[in-house]
């Protein structure tokens, strides 16, 4: 770890310096700032073992702002209010506020270096190849495996244009809980597009402090303009660092872009753990729907999710939804 700091040191000061002497002397750039707002919002009619339940919920909301000091160093401030309730079958009866980001960024063609509240690279690619967070969380992090943000420093260097390594160090306990203690995670990931629009990736990480968690994660993507195609193996050894709680999981999705203001889609999750010590929440879950965009920061899904628990005597639950997602 100590080599690959240095390493990565050693390429941010060649970085800066190899940029700094192609730029401009910034007579043509602006400092500039945007507000980020962003609303999740559903309508929900749930159905298990024969009883009904309609909601209306607005499940998260985003509030942040974004600054370019310069063509290279940036910052961003983001606050993540979200609902306390975690049950999809009763109202939301309170809100919590979090610091999702605050951090600061320098940034060229060949490195990104981040240092902050920064968003995690354990499943970032995923969720942004998946694009509908609003109506449905990715993989890794419905279940459990890691939090989409913490507090650390993250590196990525674009070796070439089809190859990107990234790196970070972080608590490991997530923007929602952070904690100051002897434990850490470390986290390394590669992604490849050996042709074009096939991307590879592959990603690891490791924390300790009186057991250990390991995870691993492999995917293989084909992502157009107007076709999305994914699936991505998830694993790992000590959840939440505790002994022989193991999880598995594999995840398929797909979207089709039917014209410029629709689209199609439809996912696959199965997660199994060692033993049964997690099946409660084991078992498959399958969504299908449409998307419409009818204006620019505006999405609407009608969509239809079910999630069919292996533990036994809980029953399958069937959610008909509509969920919206406003942006700007």
């Amino acid at each position: 770890m100590k080599k690959l700091l240095i390493s990565a040191l050693s390429l941010l000061m060649i970085s800066l310096n190899g940029y700094s002497q192609k730029s401009d002397d910034g007579s043509n750039f602006k400092p500039n700032g945007k507000p980020l707002v962003t609303i999740f919002s559903d309508f929900r009619y749930s159905v298990q073992d024969g009883k009904t339940n309609p909601a209306f919920e607005i499940s998260r909301a985003y509030f942040g702002y974004q600054y370019n000091f310069s063509p290279s160093f940036s910052t961003k401030v983001l606050f993540d209010v979200t609902s306390t309730n975690n049950s999809t079958n009763t109202f939301p009866s309170a809100y919590s506020a979090y610091v999702k980001n605050a951090f600061g960024e320098y940034s060229n063609k060949i490195i990104k270096v981040d240092f902050g509240m920064i968003g995690t690279n354990m499943f970032n690619l995923q969720e942004s190849m998946w694009g509908k967070r609003y109506l449905l969380k990715s993989f890794q992090d419905l279940n459990g495996y890691g939090s989409s943000a913490d507090l650390g420093v993250g590196m990525k260097l674009q070796l070439a244009p089809q190859v990107s390594l990234d790196a970070q160090i972080v608590n490991g306990e997530g923007y929602q809980k952070v904690q100051s203690d002897s434990a850490v995670k470390v986290s390394l990931g590669m992604t490849v597009e050996p042709v074009k629009h096939l991307l590879v990736r592959v990603y690891g990480d490791y924390m300790k402090k009186n057991d250990s968690q390991t995870t691993l994660n492999a995917m293989l993507a084909y992502n157009c303009d107007k076709l999305t195609l994914a699936g991505e193996y998830n694993y790992q050894k000590g959840n939440k660092m505790v002994k022989d709680h193991a999880l598995n999981g594999l995840s398929f999705w797909g979207t089709y872009k039917t014209c410029h203001t629709m689209s199609i889609f439809a996912r696959f999750d199965n997660l199994t753990s060692k033993n049964d010590w997690n099946a409660a929440k084991d078992g498959q879950l399958y969504s299908a729907g449409l998307e419409f965009f009818p204006v620019k920061g505006m999405a609407i899904a009608p969509n239809f999710q079910l999630t069919n628990p292996k533990k036994d005597g809980i029953k399958s639950t069937s959610n008909f939804l509509v969920n919206f997602n406003f942006s700007f």
